[in-house]
């Protein structure tokens, strides 16, 4: 059974993301989600947790959703999208499906077979050298190299370039179709952060409406128990005291760019007194603070570098046409798993990605509004059958 894919957070879903599952289910196959887990991308708790959102995608055109660990998930844009892709490839997704701003596949298939070429990786190191931010200075070069530098100016078209560059490291014969979107969402739909940001003002009722409706009744109960929103702010004082335990050198394996960023965040660490005051110190036009946010999580979840794949596929929810799926997944010997305590049947690299990813949703669960869970919750939950 062939399918299609889509990389995500729905954090949380709203109608323009209902819309992106809806076209790809017009392709007549099973829709798979690889979707982040209980964190995100741009350095955050997500404002529910997995499997909520999981059913919330199922409900809502997704035959399968399943997890994108926190090493991919909350890794750069680049290793957000290897994960992504390679994750989608094991489930036989054949069809990338994505939301951009220009709407024009062949564009951004051109944009990104541009920006692995060696030369320009050469160039874009020059411009650094020559004082510009890697976002500048490899939109500057692409602009020179192919005449679509502008593309780069738009964050989705961005994160697009990234997937079709993983399909091709990766060698994949994965085709893609883009959505576009317009007015800073899905078709002028309400954007995620807009709901997150009505949900955190205490706007529930307002913020719901502006959800797809099935969607908007998995939340409800999710809030009605406690389990959501997350508020970072919860964690932010275990977070302070995480990062001052550190030293200098602690710092420096989550320094991507190998730049020395990691002494300059460390000295904002040491001065500074609350996260947004560290974002403001360690902030530079050459280090924007999406990176310096996701380093500052990164070290206080003791994340680890994400490898060169992910030794299972987590399942979070499936629809009948999903298990079929699944089922044939697993014929074809991809480490499927369904219950946490099989996770010892795949290995000892899932077993200790498993393990550590169970210990950071109980460090998730405390910025839950409700009573935290206890520990070890992520070892007792199955997926989500629809």
């Amino acid at each position: 059974m062939d399918a299609v894919g889509i990389i995500c957070e729905f954090d949380p879903l709203h109608r323009g993301h209902e819309r992106l599952l809806r076209r790809a289910g017009e392709s007549g196959r099973a829709v798979v989600c690889a979707m982040s887990g209980n964190f995100t991308q741009r350095g955050a708790a997500a404002c529910a947790e997995k499997f909520t959102r999981a059913e919330m995608a199922a409900r809502c055109g997704a035959d399968l959703v399943v997890e994108l660990p926190t090493p991919w998930a909350m890794a750069t844009a680049e290793k957000f999208a290897d994960g992504g892709v390679s994750l989608l490839a094991r489930c036989g997704v054949k069809t990338l499906y994505f939301g951009s701003e220009c709407g024009d596949a062949d564009a951004l298939w051109a944009a990104a077979e541009t920006l692995l070429r060696a030369d320009v990786h050469r160039a874009i190191r020059a411009e650094m050298d020559g004082g510009l931010p890697y976002a500048a200075a490899r939109q500057a070069v692409l602009q020179r190299e192919a005449g679509c530098g502008a593309l780069l100016a738009q964050p989705n078209n961005t994160l697009a370039v990234e997937y079709l560059k993983a399909i091709r490291r990766q060698e994949l014969s994965m085709g893609a179709a883009t959505l576009r979107r317009e007015d800073g969402g899905h078709h002028g739909a309400a954007s995620a952060s807009r709901i997150r940001a009505l949900l955190a003002a205490g706007e529930q009722a307002e913020s719901l409406d502006l959800m797809p409706s099935a969607a908007a009744g998995i939340l409800r109960r999710a809030i009605e128990k406690g389990l959501a929103p997350a508020d970072p702010a919860r964690l932010e004082g275990a977070m302070l005291a995480r990062l001052r335990l550190m030293s200098e050198n602690d710092f420096a394996p989550y320094d991507g760019g190998g730049e020395g960023l990691y002494r300059r965040v460390y000295r904002a660490v040491q001065e500074g007194v609350s996260l947004e005051d560290i974002l403001a110190r360690a902030t530079t036009k050459r280090y924007p603070t999406a990176r310096v946010r996701r380093m500052l999580w990164a070290a206080f979840l003791e994340l680890e570098p994400p490898a060169e794949g992910i030794p299972y596929v987590r399942v979070l929810a499936a629809t009948a046409l999903g298990r079929r799926l699944l089922r044939q997944m697993q014929d074809d010997g991809v480490p499927v798993l369904t219950k946490a305590a099989d996770v010892g049947r795949l290995g000892p690299a899932a077993e200790a990605l498993f393990t550590r990813e169970a210990r950071r949703t109980d460090v998730y669960a405390l910025a839950c509004p409700g009573s935290p869970l206890p520990c070890g919750s992520d070892w007792r939950r199955t997926p989500v059958m629809i």
